[in-house]
């Protein structure tokens, strides 16, 4: 199965360069501008089906992309972004200046501080894996007159933690590379999820991006 893991657009809050965990907020209009570049860099795919997180953000990506392609657009809570807990919603100075401890040792190692509150970096791996478990299942190919269909690609608009955690699991990499790892608003990630082996076929792709002049 191809799988495009596709990080939605900005909000005001990337603007702001506040944290954006779980809390709701809708793309602004240079969000709206790059889901449409999403859409329009995606709309020759076969894509057999779109699932997205059911923030706000995510969902307005994934109808601009929809728009294109006549399926479903299936909503998995397991694709929802890190539960970030009291540092949602703050910069990185006031988050330095109310919670420093948690700060420097999530410098540190990301993977084994919980953020006041919330949720930690393996907990939402579990999570996400557990959702790119449940496409898997849903997407096994049809048998069609004895021969496998004619396969296509499978979307999944999600968000940063949740495709960096779901790269490192498909490839076995241990969580915390994915410090090593850069990942835009409204790139796209592909992967070739195969029985034998899984295939990163592109990280950060933001092509699409430069063509519109986003």
């Amino acid at each position: 199965m191809r799988l495009i893991l596709v990080r939605h657009g900005e909000t005001d809050w990337n603007r702001l360069r506040r944290i954006q965990g779980i809390s709701d907020l809708e793309l602004n209009e240079t969000g709206r501008r790059q889901a449409e570049a999403l859409a329009q860099a995606l709309k020759n795919q076969r894509v057999e089906a779109i699932y997205t997180s059911p923030l706000k953000r995510a969902r307005d990506t994934a109808h601009a992309i929809g728009r294109h392609h006549p399926v479903e657009i299936v909503t998995l809570f397991g694709l929802r972004e890190l539960d970030a807990g009291e540092v949602d919603g703050l910069t990185y100075q006031e988050m330095a200046t109310q919670y420093g401890d948690f700060l420097d040792k999530w410098i540190r190692d990301c993977t084994s501080i919980r953020p006041p509150g919330g949720c930690t970096l393996p907990e939402l791996q579990d999570q996400v894996w557990a959702a790119i478990e449940e496409i898997i299942e849903r997407q096994r190919p049809k048998e069609t007159r004895g021969k496998a269909a004619r396969k296509g690609v499978v979307i999944a608009v999600t968000h940063f933690f949740p495709i960096l955690s779901i790269v490192c699991k498909a490839l076995g990499l241990d969580l915390s590379e994915c410090r090593r790892m850069r990942l835009d608003l409204a790139s796209m990630c592909t992967l070739d999820l195969n029985p034998s082996r899984t295939v990163l076929v592109s990280l950060n792709d933001t092509c699409h991006l430069r063509e519109g002049g986003q």
